[in-house]
């Protein structure tokens, strides 16, 4: 299995997340491991459930009350954050790392003026007063293409609409000018034509300020505009990872292949899209062996054993007993 690049942005190696209460499930999450490089835009990508925003939440040190990290390593620029005190990873949030969401409302705060909002990251993190500040608000805004930024410092999230709101949120996330941005599904909530004025506008930031990105997302359109490296997760795994032109081109991992089958691009015109059959298998449920073995076309008996991840091209890795031998391409799936 290939490991991060030293020079990376954020090293994840070997992380392992466990669940306690009445869903205990060990290795929730288990064996994650990528790297994000300076200045380029990673994709972590599959289903609800799949473990991808657990993930983003243990880089950001915010992972729920019942899930723990049982193994691994989180580096920023070398660092590393697991272990980190609740002041000490406060610290990272929000000045070197930021962050943006799906739902802005639900992360803005309707109280206080975005003009506020936005400055409150950098009075915070970098000792600026609040009038310099402020005047650096209303410069993010412009720079996130909200018109009148010199009226709408003073507005409140629910003057705005929701691609106004999420602008505000990308402002505020990279207030401090960070050197990662994790975007969680940022354009889930918003119509097809903002969504893609929000990525767009992501990837226009990521080529001014140089900042890296990691985004989560489900949608592999979005991925294949915006994003040079991919990883694919499904049920807490990692289970192939590679350079976006690499994986649209050449997929592996059956559940990938499966993933590009139903997307709604790929097919002819008034024909029924691809359905990968039955559902992620959720905490104290997941199978023994190749996780998606229940669900795959491909699966013969020697699936019933974990596989690991292994290299099949350049910087291309995947996690099947199959692919690794060699005899996956031959077949029909079932």
């Amino acid at each position: 299995m290939s490991h991060p690049t030293t020079d990376a942005v954020l090293e994840v190696e070997g992380l392992t997340l466990d669940l306690a209460g009445d869903l205990a499930q060990p290795r929730l999450v288990h064996d994650v491991t990528f790297a994000v490089p300076p200045g380029a835009s990673v994709a972590l990508i599959g289903e609800s459930g799949c473990g991808k925003t657990m993930t983003a939440m243990a880089v950001l040190g915010l992972l729920p009350a019942a899930v723990r990290v049982g193994a691994g390593s989180v580096r920023l620029d070398g660092r590393e954050l697991l272990g980190l005190s609740p002041r000490e990873i406060s610290a990272v949030r929000g000045g070197a790392v930021g962050a943006v969401f799906q739902d802005p409302m639900s992360s803005l705060d309707p109280t206080m003026t975005i003009g506020d909002q936005i400055a409150e990251p950098r009075m915070l993190h970098l000792g600026e007063r609040r009038a310099p500040a402020r005047e650096r608000a209303r410069e993010l805004l412009e720079l996130v293409g909200i018109p009148d930024a010199g009226r709408r410092v003073s507005s409140y999230p629910h003057e705005l609409s929701g691609g106004m709101q999420q602008r505000v949120m990308i402002a505020s996330a990279i207030a401090c000018e960070p050197r990662l941005l994790i975007a969680d599904e940022p354009t889930t909530a918003l119509d097809v034509t903002i969504q893609e004025e929000i990525l767009e506008l992501l990837d226009e930031l990521r080529a001014q300020t140089g900042m890296a990105v990691l985004l989560v997302t489900h949608d592999l359109g979005v991925v294949a505009d915006v994003c040079e490296q991919v990883v694919v997760m499904y049920a807490g795994h990692v289970v192939e990872r590679a350079a976006a032109t690499d994986l649209f081109a050449a997929p592996r991992h059956p559940y990938t292949r499966a993933l590009l089958r139903s997307m709604p691009g790929l097919r002819a015109p008034r024909t029924l899209l691809d359905v990968i059959p039955g559902r992620v298998p959720p905490p104290g449920a997941i199978p023994a062996g190749c996780r998606f073995r229940p669900r795959c076309g491909f699966a013969v008996g020697d699936c019933t054993a974990e596989p690991g991840e292994d290299a099949v091209g350049d910087g291309h890795t995947t996690r099947c007993l199959r692919v690794a031998r060699g005899d996956l391409d031959l077949e029909v799936a079932r």
